[in-house]
């Protein structure tokens, strides 16, 4: 009797340890995307870049995403989950290894290639732990459940800026350009923490939910996408997930640089700091929006916050000061439920369209490397960063008829 208690408690214990590992992926991808949040006030400096150069940090970044995630599904099909993390993980490594030379140089396109090559491991991450997240359990707790593991991808968005904060910006005054061999030492603890966590990932059995049912040809993920493409209220999910990605990633870009030029006084470090304060109310945000959702319908939350969200980008861009500052930061509590909840409306009923579902809204994420560059031009050619939040303020429109669609829909 013993041994087979033991023996029934293992593939648990392996199953309870794979998906603190699989959650743990949410944390590691939250700090690489943010750290670019002070990446862009830094290299707009080292460079002397304007809004739109710097911009494109995110853009390379979320080009990685859009040009990986279709192999990433395919990589998941074929192989199987655990092993398209395992070599996410590899990519993610090696981008941040790149830190390294590009800091010799120093290069901004050559940081950019690294971000892309990072990026491009992040896709295989995205794409294979939030469908994961959503199978195993039951399907009518799936929001609330991949809200609950998205929690822990702000707190890596709050370690990742509260360390570039510290380490990047700690002691460079406004208007000296620093050194760029800063970034060295922050991306060579992030790829040793991944490569170890690769190889954890390896050493540990996954639940067989993960593991692939066979050989899958190429045409076959590409079958899905044509399926795919004939669903009208499947793609309104991912241009509305490409809208709140642009809209995210483009505040997040920027708030440095609209806290320092709307405060002056501040300074560009404790601009830094704003945003971590931004992302402590995206995690709140996380937790309460988890809580909230197991009484209010999702897309009903989500019509609520959209509409919040579009009235303090328009005060965040017509007002500006210290109120403008003020509704700038507080929009991140009310994105904090979008992005799952866009995720799971979006994949709802689609059955085994599910992987190659999920591949598409991850390639979504362009929408950060193409509005981020818009609102650097609109900033740019208007000369005041507060207007360039108009371009949020349409995305979170965008969102808010996407909600109201999915209002009182009873889930099949």
């Amino acid at each position: 009797m013993m041994n087979g208690t033991q023996d029934g408690q293992a593939p648990r214990m392996a199953g309870r340890a794979g998906m603190v590992l699989i959650v743990g992926l949410f944390f590691l991808w939250g700090l690489a995307n943010n750290l670019n949040d002070v990446l862009i006030a830094k290299f707009r400096h080292v460079f002397q870049l304007s809004d739109l150069q710097s911009g494109l940090v995110q853009s390379a970044f979320y080009l990685g995403y859009f040009c990986f995630a279709l192999p990433a599904a395919y990589a998941a099909e074929r192989f199987g989950y655990k092993a398209a993390v395992v070599g996410g993980l590899l990519l993610f490594a090696a981008g941040a290894l790149l830190f390294w030379p590009a800091s010799l140089q120093p290069s901004y396109p050559f940081f950019l290639f690294a971000l892309f090559v990072i990026a491009s491991g992040l896709a295989f991450l995205e794409t294979s732990a939030n469908p994961l997240v959503i199978v195993l359990g039951p399907a009518e707790s799936a929001d609330r459940r991949l809200n609950l593991a998205q929690a822990f991808n702000p707190l890596g968005s709050v370690t990742g800026v509260a360390m570039g904060a510290a380490l990047l910006l700690a002691d460079v005054p406004v208007g000296v350009a620093p050194d760029a061999s800063a970034v060295r030492m922050p991306y060579l603890v992030i790829a040793a923490v991944v490569l170890v966590w690769a190889v954890l990932l390896m050493a540990t059995p996954l639940p067989r939910a993960v593991m692939p049912a066979g050989r899958v040809p190429v045409s076959g993920v590409l079958s899905g996408v044509g399926a795919l493409l004939k669903r009208p209220r499947y793609l309104a999910g991912v241009c509305a997930q490409f809208f709140y990605v642009g809209a995210q990633v483009g505040i997040w870009s920027y708030l440095i640089r609209y806290v320092a030029a709307e405060l002056p006084q501040l300074g560009i470090q404790r601009a830094a700091w704003l945003l971590t304060v931004s992302l402590l109310l995206f995690t709140a945000g996380r937790f309460v929006g988890a809580l909230l959702l197991s009484r209010i319908e999702g897309a009903r939350l989500m019509t609520l916050f959209g509409a919040i969200n579009v009235m303090l980008m328009v005060v965040a861009a017509l007002v500006g000061g210290r109120v403008g500052v003020v509704a700038l930061v507080a929009s991140s509590f009310f994105m904090s439920i979008m992005y799952p909840t866009i995720f799971v409306l979006s994949l709802r009923g689609l059955g085994p369209l599910t992987k190659p579902g999920s591949s598409l809204i991850v390639m979504a994420i362009i929408g950060g490397a193409v509005l981020t560059a818009v609102m650097g031009f609109v900033s740019d050619i208007s000369g005041a960063i507060s207007l360039a939040m108009l371009v949020p303020a349409a995305c979170f429109a965008v969102i808010l008829a996407f909600a109201r669609l999915h209002c009182g829909e009873v889930e099949r």
